[in-house]
């Protein structure tokens, strides 16, 4: 007798399927960023948010519109400026005067993925509108509370260098991001291909949804489900008392961080066609999630990302 095919197994691997068609559409416009492009489908399919941080004209604003499209569902790309209110992110309540009822108009953030452009630019109180919503899936507005749709994905993007008139993220603002990266500069030979190549404005506008909200909630649920033995969770353990014991920094990563890292470990798996997660999807993740979360003491001299590097090298992989 044949055996039939386990259902689960076929959603599974056309899942998966979905998600290289997916990678394969944003790497064909981001040239030599392929671990940049992994770690973007990471934080998607751990439930978080992504920020990206970098010089102008690399590609982050490039990167974000190719997630967007290849995505699929609903999205908003919003130009930060620092006279917006959060009002224009979030919506605004409408007096209709025919019924004398007050009409919810969403804003923006009412969308599957947000393309928040130069974020640092908005004021203070914008920035903890949006992030607030980051982290509860709902907003309340006139005392009324909204739940935002599912999948519910940022991108921000920020300038490191260019400070004038801006509003950096405190530290606070920074953990509801759960991985930041940066792109760099490409290699010569990956840049005379930009050179030679169409405009990449242009293959934006081919670009198609590879994706859909439910099949991006379907591809975290097989995240979720991939296994984690023993010693990788030891090795997780591991850094993150690292951090906690380290003489250079305020404090450590917290048990939420602790939590964020195997999540988004399990995720980087499925994005690297594994079937469970390595001690290497650890290893890879570790130093995008971990130095955003981190505060060397003052008189230490010492930056978080050189801390967490430290710490990486001095800890055995299992």
């Amino acid at each position: 007798m044949s055996s039939r095919p386990d259902p689960a197994h076929t959603v599974g691997a056309d899942l998966r399927a979905d998600l290289e068609r997916a990678l394969a559409s944003v790497n064909a416009v981001i040239v030599d960023k392929a671990e940049v492009v992994e770690l973007a489908f990471s934080a998607l399919l751990a439930g978080g948010h992504l920020l990206i941080e970098d010089l102008p004209g690399v590609g982050k604003t490039t990167l974000a519109q190719a997630l967007s499209l290849v995505l699929g569902g609903s999205w908003q790309r919003v130009q930060f400026t620092n006279d917006m209110l959060p009002a224009d992110i979030l919506g605004v309540s409408i007096f209709r005067r025919q019924d004398e009822q007050f009409e919810f108009r969403p804003g923006p953030v009412f969308a599957n993925v947000i393309l928040a452009d130069e974020i640092n630019r908005a004021s203070p109180r914008t920035q903890s509108a949006l992030l607030e919503a980051m982290a509860e899936g709902q907003v309340t507005v006139d005392g009324q509370t909204h739940s935002l749709p599912q999948p519910f994905f940022v991108i921000a993007t920020q300038n490191p260098l260019d400070l004038a008139g801006t509003y950096p993220l405190p530290d606070s603002q920074l953990d509801r991001f759960l991985l930041r990266t940066s792109i760099g500069y490409p290699s010569a030979l990956e840049e005379r291909r930009l050179l030679v190549e169409p405009d990449r404005r242009r293959m934006l506008q081919t670009l198609q949804p590879e994706l859909d909200e439910h099949r991006v909630i379907g591809l975290i649920e097989l995240a979720a489900g991939l296994h984690v033995a023993e010693p990788v969770l030891d090795y997780i353990q591991t850094l993150v008392q690292a951090t906690r014991s380290h003489a250079g920094l305020r404090a450590g990563l917290s048990p939420r961080a602790a939590l964020a890292l195997i999540r988004t470990a399990r995720a980087h798996a499925l994005v690297r066609r594994q079937d469970f997660c390595l001690p290497e999807n650890v290893k890879q993740i570790f130093p995008h999630l971990a130095p955003h979360r981190l505060q060397p003491l003052p008189e230490s001299g010492l930056d978080s990302r050189a801390v967490v590097a430290e710490i990486i090298e001095h800890t055995p992989v299992p």
